[in-house]
């Protein structure tokens, strides 16, 4: 029997809420037909914003969302997305499918959908392709309530009044798609650029998020903290669990061996390496923690669905993905005292996504079901929390990782969320906890759980759902329970 101790006499950080963010990408049918159909269209929609969708993400508690890319955003001209619709320039979306990208989603749209999802902002600006004047005016735009050129644009577009921009990523994957740039030159333009991100809302100052390292690149990390360490917020990370490793045949989403879960969990449980081994290198350079890590792009990444454009990047989803949301949100939340944002990628139709639209149809995704049983943790007090826990061996990788994952956290009225991730496929996993200087009263518990290949789909949108928990015993100072095999788990004891 494993041991499960949580202290919450041990407060250790506040678990940003933005740490269970979205992104969401000019990308295939993420923006278009998965959340903006337009206002015209049969779907029920409010101002073109699909309603099933909408209120499906405010259900799951999403806190924020990114936007208008990753690479997208690098060759996104913001001009191009205001005013009249019949009028926008049309554009080549060279980055993903070479399609016609007719600008109908701008930014406008985008206040609009967070403004009906009741979430924070983050844009996305143009470092790659774009100037500093136009990233300078974009700002001006958005956040400035007075009197200048762009905030009379933005009110003959429609909006009087300004809109709120709680983080601003200046460039996006710089040393990849982003211009191919070196840390020390990216550094540099980080820099030059963000002088004129402007802070006219001088009571809610924008969070300057530079670009950080692609997956292990530490070299990155301590050469672009060195130029920009009193002048960022935050630096990103970008992470995805590749089954195979390699970039050309990634796996199938749904067809997969045992082999291949194993592998899928062991390189998304790398997570907890990197972070900590980047965090080191933060500390290096800065050590008063003032720089945060922003974890904005991470999931899984497949070959695309049989038949499908290979530039849309739209996969299947099952219980396979439900572990790997379920143990990095773990993860993050134990990392809740350095982490500011992570933002999965994608919200709709793209790679690890929480909704999947066909037409007038939606699923609703196994990861999505882990989203919103961790909601509980959002803003909760990261405690102390540990567990004993076998070591499972992935073969492709000769590496080892945990069975268990877990966290633990609790709200202002004392009530304590612990959420527990089995990561193997076939094993059960007997547990004791006990809570220090805590007498349970109630305890209520639920599920999400399948067979490894366990999906839902537009012929059974409920093959995985979540599900009362029972078997569990209450004892004095906590519970004994039984997790099964490839479960991810939430208690709620009070």
């Amino acid at each position: 029997m494993e041991k499960y101790l949580i202290n919450p006499n041990q407060k250790i950080s506040k678990i940003n809420k933005d740490i269970y963010g979205h992104f969401s990408e000019h990308l295939g049918r993420c923006i278009y037909d998965g959340i903006f159909v337009g206002e015209d269209s049969k779907i029920p929609n409010v101002n073109g914003m699909r309603c099933d969708v909408v209120d499906a993400l405010k259900q799951m508690g999403l806190p924020v969302l990114r936007w208008p890319g990753g690479c997208f955003a690098d060759e996104y001209h913001w001009k191009d997305g205001i005013g009249p619709k019949q009028s926008r320039k049309k554009m080549i979306n060279t980055h993903w499918g070479g399609v016609v990208e007719d600008n109908s989603f701008g930014t406008h749209e985008y206040f609009e959908l967070c403004r009906q999802l009741g979430c924070d902002t983050y844009i996305n600006g143009n470092v790659g392709s774009g100037s500093v004047r136009e990233m300078s005016e974009w700002v001006e735009y958005m956040t400035f309530d007075g009197v200048s050129p762009m905030a009379e644009l933005r009110a003959k577009n429609g909006s009087k009044e300004p809109w709120s921009v709680k983080y601003f990523g200046v460039g996006n994957e710089s040393w990849g798609c982003g211009g191919e740039m070196d840390p020390e030159y990216y550094g540099c333009l980080f820099k030059r650029y963000n002088t004129y991100v402007r802070n006219y809302d001088g009571g809610k100052p924008i969070l300057r998020i530079a670009c950080g390292p692609n997956v292990d690149d530490y070299h990155w990390t301590k050469q672009v903290m060195d130029k920009v360490k009193n002048k960022a917020d935050g630096i990103s990370l970008h992470y995805y669990t590749i089954p195979t490793g390699n970039w050309t045949h990634k796996g199938s989403a749904t067809d997969f061996d045992l082999n291949e879960y194993n592998s899928t969990v062991c390189k998304a449980y790398r997570m907890e390496e990197l972070v900590s081994n980047h965090l080191k290198m933060m500390d290096s350079v800065k050590p008063d923690h003032r720089v945060k890590l922003i974890v904005d792009e991470w999931g899984t990444w497949y070959d695309v669905e049989p038949g499908t454009n290979p530039g849309f990047l739209y996969q299947q989803n099952t219980m396979r993905d439900a572990i790997v949301a379920g143990l990095t949100l773990n993860i993050f939340n134990k990392h809740a005292d350095r982490i500011m944002m992570a933002n999965i990628a994608q919200t709709v139709n793209v790679l690890q996504a929480v909704i999947l639209t066909e037409g007038e149809k939606m699923v609703l995704t196994p990861t999505y079901h882990v989203f919103k049983m961790y909601k509980e943790h959002q803003e909760n007090t990261l405690i102390g929390s540990f567990i004993t826990t076998k070591e499972l061996y992935s073969e492709n990788d000769n590496k080892k990782y945990p069975q268990l994952v877990e966290s633990a956290s609790v709200d202002g009225n004392g009530v304590i969320c612990s959420t527990i991730t089995n990561t193997s496929a076939d094993e059960s996993a007997e547990i004791c906890c006990q809570v220090a200087d805590f007498n349970a009263g109630e305890i209520k518990a639920e599920i999400l759980s399948g067979e490894i290949h366990a999906k839902n789909d537009f012929e059974n949108g409920n093959s995985v759902t979540v599900r009362e928990f029972t078997d569990f015993t209450k004892t004095a100072d906590g519970f004994r329970a039984l997790i099964p095999a490839c479960s991810v788990v939430k208690f709620l004891i009070k």
